[in-house]
């Protein structure tokens, strides 16, 4: 019986080691000085984030917030935790060509490059042409309500670039994201952490 309780020890193992190393990356991401740093660190930095997240998210208990999110969060907001940031990775780590966020393009034909129908063409040929999708972020340190939106592509095709900067702004996208990976994560943490 007790194989089935969670966290098991690899679990825990693993666990502590990811949480540590995102819970960093969010109080570097979230300070005004990582904004002052150059492209290319904030790139990497930002990278291995969502890379962190991508890799916590195969833990099954998060799999299950996720789903309950569906019901109980508004719409589209489970999408966002999932499609979204999965969609920000797989770009950022199946095309590794660039230094900054700003330059970061797929197009159709390059999604699928070695495979047809790869995570990267399911998303933006399920998001292409859907609305906007806009969302606020309070940051209590600096008193600060920041909006930001999620800007999906207007159509996809083989030949059109999709520059990830039009769907996520690399500073006031990155914070949102990692507020809401954060939020998330959260739902594991016994007594919390802020």
């Amino acid at each position: 019986m007790t194989d089935d309780l969670r966290p098991n020890e690899a679990e825990k193992e693993f666990l502590t080691i990811a949480y540590n190393r995102f819970y960093d990356l969010y109080a570097e991401v979230m300070s005004e000085a990582f904004w002052l740093r150059d492209e290319y660190y904030r790139y990497s930095r930002i990278s291995s984030g969502f890379a962190n997240y991508s890799e916590i998210m195969t833990y099954e208990p998060l799999k299950w917030v996720l789903e309950e999110m569906k019901l109980k969060r508004p719409p589209g907001e489970a999408e966002i935790a999932t499609d979204l940031f999965r969609f920000v990775r797989n770009t950022l780590f199946h095309f590794p060509f660039y230094d900054r966020w700003r330059d970061v393009w797929i197009s159709g034909r390059l999604a699928c490059w070695n495979k047809t129908d790869s995570s990267i063409d399911k998303f933006l040929r399920k998001y292409a042409g859907r609305e906007m999708i806009k969302y606020r972020y309070w940051e209590p340190d600096k008193k600060l309500m920041t909006y930001v939106q999620v800007q999906f592509p207007a159509e996809y095709s083989p030949e059109s670039k999709v520059y990830l900067r039009d769907v996520l702004e690399e500073k006031e996208g990155t914070k949102f994201s990692y507020i809401m990976m954060k939020a998330i994560m959260n739902t594991q943490v016994e007594n919390g952490h802020n």
